[in-house]
């Protein structure tokens, strides 16, 4: 299937590991150009290196890095001004926002809350408006970096079960406003997906091994996932081919959500 990306351009947040760099590398694969923003600059340089090596071949770049945090209102616009500069046209963006720590709901104190509310909330948000503001196509679309815990709890981590959610509902509360603009939001659910985040998360506990494994028993795929199997999906979603999606939450969790 032809997605229809080639030429289209993506901003990409938390674009130097896990799923914001599997997504920008599908984005690429399709044809799409991007431009990658996170914090660690040197990481990020090598994503734009590796991005052209395994690239179609094209005329110009096909990648361009932000060093930026998410979470800095500022980045978002400056961001978009970047895609504009860079290759002549805004068509959407991946939004992926950091992790907040773990803890528990009675141990999380007021400035963790409001750190996590910045970080997670207003930044995809600010992102998102964005790209909205300054995008040139008339069919933009956004996908949104959730969790399975807008769906269902996830053990240990109240700051991301109390904000994800919320997105989670936004997302269909933006797709009703943007739609009549002919643009698109989705909202994507990874679960267990073998990235930094998951390692560290796994890590937190006594026996990391044995936790993965009580993690992977709990999966009827009976593994963690791919970086780049969401990746693909994140592609599929904003591209053309997904032209009547848009104000769902999709999983990508190897059917480990016990619910619809």
């Amino acid at each position: 299937m032809d997605l229809g990306l080639t030429g289209r351009t993506f901003v990409v947040t938390a674009a130097s590991s896990g799923l914001g760099r599997a997504s920008a590398a599908a984005l690429v694969a399709e044809g799409a150009r991007v431009v990658v923003v996170a914090r660690r600059g040197a990481v990020l340089a090598d994503v734009v290196d590796e991005l052209g090596t395994g690239a179609p071949a094209a005329d110009g770049p096909v990648a361009v890095a932000l060093t930026a945090d998410v979470a800095d209102p500022g980045t978002g616009p400056a961001a978009a001004a970047l895609a504009l500069e860079t290759f002549g046209r805004l068509d959407g963006a991946l939004v992926s926002v950091g992790g907040p720590p773990a803890g528990s709901v009675r141990g999380t104190t007021a400035e963790q809350w409001r750190s996590a509310f910045d970080s997670v909330f207003l930044a995809a948000l600010g992102v998102s408006e964005a790209v909205l503001a300054a995008g040139t196509a008339p069919d933009l679309a956004l996908a949104w970096v959730l969790s399975t815990s807008v769906k269902s709890p996830v053990g240990g981590l109240a700051a991301s079960n109390g904000l994800r959610p919320g997105l989670g509902l936004l997302v269909k509360q933006l797709a009703d406003e943007v739609g009549p603009d002919g643009h698109r939001v989705v909202g994507l659910m990874p679960g267990r997906v073998d990235t930094e985040r998951v390692q560290h998360l796994d890590g937190l506990a006594d026996d990391p091994a044995a936790a993965r494994r009580a993690s992977e028993a709990g999966i009827p795929l009976r593994r963690y996932g791919r970086p780049e199997e969401f990746g693909r999906v994140a592609a599929f979603v904003l591209s053309p081919a997904a032209s009547y999606l848009t104000g769902c939450v999709v999983p990508v969790e190897g059917g480990a959500l016990r619910s619809l």
